[in-house]
C-alpha cells in the first residue's frame, strides 16, 4: 500500500448504526483526497457489536484498522492510543455521526500539508452553518466564551470533533494532556497555543446528531474542567 500519509481516526462507543454509514463514507472521501491512508476505528469498550462490524471491514479492506478495548477508557484516552499507534504523518479525527460535513475533510488535511501544526473545524465562526437545538447552542457559546476568558484561547470553538494534526508535532504534546474524556479536545488546543503551535480554524457546516442533549450536570462538568486546567497551567508555570 506504500507509505501512509494520513491516519483518520473515528472514536467509537456503542455506535454500530452510525458506523454503517461512517466507514464507507470515510473511505470514499479519503480516497478522493489522499493517495495512501488508513482508517482507524478507536472502539472503546462497546457492547453493541461495533467491534464486530469494524472487524468485518478490516478483513475485507486493508485500509481499515480496529483498535479495541474490552472496557471503556474514555474518548481522549482512545484518541491518544490511536494517534500513538497510527502510521500517518498527518493524523485527524472526526465524530462517528459525521456531524461535520465530510466535504470539509480535504481542507482539514490540506492545512497540515500547507504547514499548519493543527487544523480544526469551527461551528462558531461567522461563516459557520450549524443546525442544532437552542439549548445546546447557548451552552456551547457559553462554554467557549469561558475557555477564551479563563484559559486565554484565541479560538472560537474548542469542542468541534473535527481536527487534524502534524503527527510529529502532536506526539510531544500528548503526554502533557491530562484529560482522558471529552475535555481532551479543548485541552490539546489550549496547550498547543501556549507552545506557539500554528493553528488554522475554519468554518464548517455542522448538523447536530440524534439523541444529543445538554444536562445540568454537563454544564457543571464543563466549568470544573476549565477551572481544573487553569489551575494545572498555573502550577506548571510556577
Amino acid at each position: 500500500m506504500g507509505e501512509i500519509e494520513v491516519s483518520a481516526v473515528i472514536p467509537v462507543f456503542n455506535d454500530r448504526p452510525a458506523l454503517e454509514t461512517a466507514i464507507p463514507e470515510s473511505l470514499e472521501t479519503l480516497s478522493g483526497c489522499c493517495q495512501n491512508f488508513e482508517l482507524i476505528v478507536a472502539e472503546d469498550g462497546s457492547t453493541d457489536g461495533s467491534a464486530e462490524l469494524v472487524g468485518e471491514w478490516e478483513r475485507k479492506d486493508p485500509r481499515v484498522r480496529l483498535l479495541h478495548r474490552d472496557t471503556r477508557q474514555g474518548r481522549g484516552t482512545a484518541l491518544n492510543r490511536a494517534f500513538t499507534e497510527s502510521n500517518g504523518t498527518i493524523v485527524c479525527y472526526y465524530d462517528v455521526d459525521l456531524a461535520t460535513d465530510m466535504q470539509h475533510l480535504p481542507r482539514l488535511i490540506g492545512a497540515i500539508r500547507e504547514g499548519y501544526d493543527i487544523a480544526t473545524g469551527s461551528r462558531l465562526m461567522p461563516d459557520s452553518e450549524i443546525t442544532r437545538s437552542g439549548g445546546r447552542e447557548i451552552a456551547s457559546r457559553g462554554y467557549n466564551t469561558l475557555v477564551r476568558l479563563i484559559l486565554r484561547s484565541r479560538l472560537y470553538d474548542h469542542q468541534c470533533g473535527f481536527k487534524a494534526f502534524s503527527r510529529e508535532r502532536l506526539m510531544p504534546l500528548i503526554p502533557s494532556v491530562k484529560d482522558g474524556h471529552w475535555f481532551w479536545d479543548t485541552e490539546v488546543l489550549v496547550r498547543a497555543q501556549r507552545k506557539g503551535y500554528r493553528i488554522l480554524e475554519f468554518p464548517v457546516h455542522w448538523t447536530e446528531g440524534k439523541g444529543t442533549t445538554v444536562r445540568k450536570n454537563d454544564v457543571i462538568s464543563m466549568g470544573r474542567a476549565i477551572l481544573r486546567l487553569w489551575w494545572q497551567l498555573h502550577v506548571e508555570k510556577d
